[in-house]
């Protein structure tokens, strides 16, 4: 039964499409409920792991390894030569991510009560993406790796062009595009490992690259192992995104529905994330060394510029776009530091700002449902007509800006931590981005919960009512409970951190 668990988690969404087919097209009502309890069996499946581990588990024991297809006739050489298997494993980095994927898939299923045409196609894309991206941090070789990853990327470009908003079809293709390409430069690289390495096992690659081992035509060359680090680096830069490489990921956070954006910013960018420790860090620990200084100036770039556009934005989905930008030059921060608390530090921002962008989306898709704005001077007085809305969003904007008690607080001050004991003049130049983050989001929150009021926006206007508590509820626990208890998250991290501090040298 233990070797069923990983697939019975990554498949569980395909239940929910299947019961889907059965479900009138018109029946919204069951529609959404389906899309709902959908999600609910890799939730409970991602729990159950989590306290496996927590109860002293070994996670090694719910992997499976199934033969899959091979390239060639190899057996008698070597049966595991250009083999390529079914393999799904969790580690306590993939273990994490999985969590936080089946948390928020529930969440952005919640949120997609205020989708208003086409549920049954709607929802059953919307499984389909969770799927991806639950193969994608369980996957235990580059090749399924790279399946699920493209499986991601199918649903999300329908989602966006068929149910955003006015420019919903520039913001998919442009989506698609970069992604594409991003895709293509992986690929690229996979194959080339695959090649010379003949496998694409994630475990045997490392081993390889850092140890030792035969190769099937020519060794890997320290030239080529830069050069495949490099595409990973603009493979999974695009998906981050680093800065220039950013410009399709504003379009997707102002036009794309706010519950696909909280799945978008909250998990899909930390695609980018993983891949760089998991195939950056721990495939070419020894290469990542000697560039990780340039990884820590792109981080720096990264949060600056994000937080200088975020102070003169207008629209607060591209306040919070620009915000997603400057928080991802913390975690490249946080890995260009190549210590153990830049390190968790990292990992602590993927999923800190995981849960603070996707309440602060939902929360925009709400006030958005009411008032059909997210402009700043058009929302002016929110307090008055929202006041329990406006106390989750000052909230959320707490977290975002490092309120000590709240998990955006560990994340950057271990970041940081990481840094100034490397760069401290880097760190220094990277700490005032911390101070643009609190005006930037003061700015726009305290704009639209206490500014001039637009009698346009006030008639009429709902509070959060009903299961919309449920995603705000939910998330600020868990924003809260990381900052208080951070314990949580660096359990089951330390073996992940042990083995990629162990490949660095540090």
């Amino acid at each position: 039964m233990n070797s069923m668990i990983l697939t019975l988690l990554v498949f569980s969404p395909v239940l929910g499409i299947l019961l889907m087919v059965l479900v009138p097209k018109t029946d919204e009502r069951n529609l959404k409920v389906l899309g709902f309890l959908g999600t609910i069996p890799a939730l409970l499946i991602s729990l159950y792991l989590y306290v496996q581990y927590a109860t002293g588990a070994d996670l090694s024991r719910f992997s499976v390894k199934i033969d899959w297809f091979r390239f060639g006739n190899f057996e008698k050489y070597d049966p595991n030569l250009l083999a390529v298997d079914y393999e799904l494993s969790v580690d306590g980095l993939s273990l994490i991510m999985v969590i936080l994927t089946a948390v928020l898939s529930t969440m952005a299923s919640i949120a997609s009560i205020h989708i208003k045409k086409e549920w049954k196609g709607y929802f059953m894309l919307f499984l389909l993406l969770e799927i991806g991206m639950l193969g994608v941090f369980t996957a235990q070789n580059l090749i399924l790796f790279f399946i699920f990853f493209e499986i991601t990327l199918i649903p999300m470009f329908f989602l966006i062009g068929k149910w955003g908003f006015l420019e919903k079809e520039k913001a998919a293709y442009s989506f698609l595009l970069f992604n594409g390409v991003g895709s293509a430069i992986l690929l690229i690289v996979i194959m080339v490992l695959f090649a010379r390495t003949g496998t694409s096992n994630i475990d045997a690659l490392r081993h390889i690259m850092t140890v030792g081992g035969v190769s099937l035509f020519a060794p890997v060359s320290d030239a080529m192992k830069y050069t495949l680090l490099f595409g990973l680096l603009v493979a999974f830069g695009i998906k981050l995104p680093i800065f220039p490489l950013h410009t399709w990921m504003l379009r997707v956070h102002v036009q794309a529905p706010p519950s696909i954006v909280m799945l978008h910013a909250g998990v899909l960018l930390k695609i980018g994330a993983f891949g760089l420790i998991r195939f950056g860090m721990g495939i070419f620990p020894e290469q990542f060394k000697e560039i990780a200084f340039f990884v820590a100036v792109l981080g720096v770039i990264n949060l600056l510029y994000g937080a200088f556009l975020a102070m003169i934005q207008n629209d607060f989905k591209m306040v919070l776009a620009y915000s997603s930008i400057s928080h991802m030059g913390i975690v490249l921060i946080g890995l260009g530091a190549l210590n153990e608390a830049g390190m968790q530090g990292a990992i602590f921002q993927v999923v800190s700002h995981g849960l603070i962008s996707a309440l602060l989306f939902f929360l925009v898709g709400v006030m958005h449902e009411r008032v059909k704005t997210s402009m700043i001077d058009q929302l002016g007085g929110m307090a008055h007509y929202m006041p329990i809305t406006s106390g989750f969003l000052l909230a959320g904007a707490m977290a975002s800006l490092g309120l000590p008690g709240m998990s955006g607080f560990i994340s950057e001050f271990m970041a940081f931590l990481g840094l100034f004991k490397e760069e401290p003049i880097l760190a220094s130049i990277g700490a005032l981005g911390i101070i643009l983050t609190a005006v930037y989001l003061l700015r726009a929150v305290l704009g639209m919960t206490f500014g001039k009021a637009k009698s346009t926006v006030t008639e009429g206007v709902s509070e959060l009512k009903g299961i919309e508590f449920a995603p705000v509820l939910i998330l600020l626990a868990l924003i809260i409970t990381i900052g208080i208890y951070p314990t949580v998250l660096s359990g089951p991290l330390k073996g992940t951190l042990d083995a990629i501090m162990l490949g660095i040298g540090g």
